[in-house]
């Protein structure tokens, strides 16, 4: 009897509280249905919300659909048939250790060899070194004009040199040209005792920022690569990851590596990259060298090219000639540009869906990406992709920037090939105490 009692007085006070908001919530919500009148309109136009699943097929020309706001950044082009009919030729076959061929902005692989087998990096350990230059730079822990002083131990460092003198002063920007062009052994050390202190301090900071990047068959036992150390080992697929980062990290500091010459103490070194001499697209990155003879690393090189704005990078290690490594990784590039293409379908905070928000001072939230999202293909391919949102159901207020209410899944026919969180664009805090009783209401009979 009491348990009926309750659920009676509970009821009664529903009611008396339907009663009492009836003449100011009717005003207050008629205003603010008619301020998001126009907003909700076009929104509930875009995206339509059922089992908080859309999807979205992209095409060459606009689509009126529901779906129409889950739009690529650009039209793709009709395929040539040859290409449409998917004709690709199988990856090259190189006499080397390892190779890999990715694009940049998307991370895809596009071609490799045994890309994740444990190889020693040679010179290309130097990428490494300018990696945590460029991010002291940055920070502003040190500048280009910054003086180190040249020890010993940087002066009598062997292989490939700048040919620093011990005691004498060198600028960091010089020391950097020294590393990148010169490929020298003797500036590599000098920059890791400037920034560090010591050189075995500077390996603690390459392999934290190894681990970081998640490259995780990789161990740095020296900071310019020429030692024979059995700890100083990396693999093709971790460098590729390497030179995505510097390239994304550090655009305003990429141009380093297309420098042809450098002149220093008299004596003038060009960059052992032949390629930046025979491809104008060519605009990077190492190249490297022990003893093949030995065991060693052979020839190697990171190879960076922009085309029709689709940057690919090529990495090549353990060939046996310095022109073999140049005619793979020009292959590499070219194979990658001939038969694929990388295309920008979503802009980073760009809103992709808008569902209904119940609490919220707003009554839907904008969703999108917190960064580009690129797709790389075989070419005529595009066509095929199609992007499906999946809505966490019954959002509630408040809802933070930045916060995960969702998943974008992008198909080709049947198969997910990237999927990325559908965040809030914008902060959603709750609303004043009668829309929130009046959502409660609403939700409580709902149920």
């Amino acid at each position: 009897m009491r348990n009926k009692l309750a659920l009676v007085a509970k009821l009664s006070l529903v009611f008396f509280l339907i009663y009492f908001i009836q003449g100011s919530f009717t005003a207050i919500y008629a205003a603010k249905t008619h301020k998001h009148r126009s907003h909700k309109s076009a929104k509930k136009a875009k995206v339509t919300y059922k089992a908080s699943t859309q999807v979205f097929k992209p095409s060459a020309s606009p689509s009126p659909s529901p779906a129409a706001q889950l739009k690529p950044v650009a039209a793709i082009p009709t395929p040539t048939p040859a290409i449409a009919a998917g004709i690709i030729p199988s990856s090259p076959d190189f006499d080397v250790k390892s190779y890999i061929l990715i694009d940049a902005n998307s991370g895809y692989v596009v071609a490799e060899k045994n890309s994740n087998q444990r190889v020693p990096p040679a010179s290309l350990t130097k990428i490494m070194t300018l990696y945590l230059v460029a991010d002291a730079l940055r920070s502003g822990k040190i500048h280009l004009n910054d003086q180190a002083i040249v020890s010993e131990k940087a002066w009598r460092t062997g292989g490939s040199r700048m040919f620093i003198q011990v005691g004498t002063r060198v600028s960091i920007e010089d020391l950097i040209k020294g590393v990148v062009v010169a490929s020298g052994n003797d500036a590599a050390v000098a920059i890791a005792e400037h920034l560090s202190g010591s050189e075995e301090a500077f390996l603690g900071l390459m392999n934290q920022t190894a681990r970081s990047l998640k490259m995780d068959g990789t161990n740095y036992g020296d900071s310019d690569g020429f030692s024979e150390n059995n700890n100083n080992y990396s693999t093709a697929s971790d460098l590729a990851i390497l030179t995505r980062a510097w390239i994304l990290n550090f655009p305003e500091y990429y141009p380093w590596f297309k420098e042809k010459w450098f002149t220093y103490n008299n004596i003038k070194q060009p960059n052992r990259n032949r390629l930046l001499w025979r491809d104008s697209s060519v605009d990077g990155v190492k190249t490297g060298y022990t003893d093949y003879a030995k065991g060693a690393a052979g020839y190697c090189l990171i190879a960076s090219a922009l085309r029709n704005d689709m940057r690919l990078i090529s990495v090549v290690m353990g060939a046996k000639s310095d022109a073999n490594r140049t005619n793979y990784s020009q292959a590499l590039l070219n194979y990658g540009y001939r038969f694929f293409e990388t295309r920008k379908l979503f802009a980073a905070n760009a809103s992709l869906a808008t569902p209904k928000v119940l609490l919220g001072k707003e009554n839907t939230s904008a969703l999108g990406l917190q960064d580009n999202l690129y797709i790389t293909l075989p070419i005529g391919q595009h066509k095929n992709l199609k992007a499906k949102a999946l809505i966490t159901e019954h959002l509630k207020a408040p809802i933070a920037k930045g916060k995960v209410c969702g998943t974008l899944n992008v198909l080709s026919g049947d198969k997910i090939i990237a999927t990325r969180p559908l965040i809030a664009l914008q902060d959603n805090p709750r609303a004043n105490f009668i829309f929130v009783m009046f959502d409660y209401i609403v939700m409580m009979f709902r149920h």
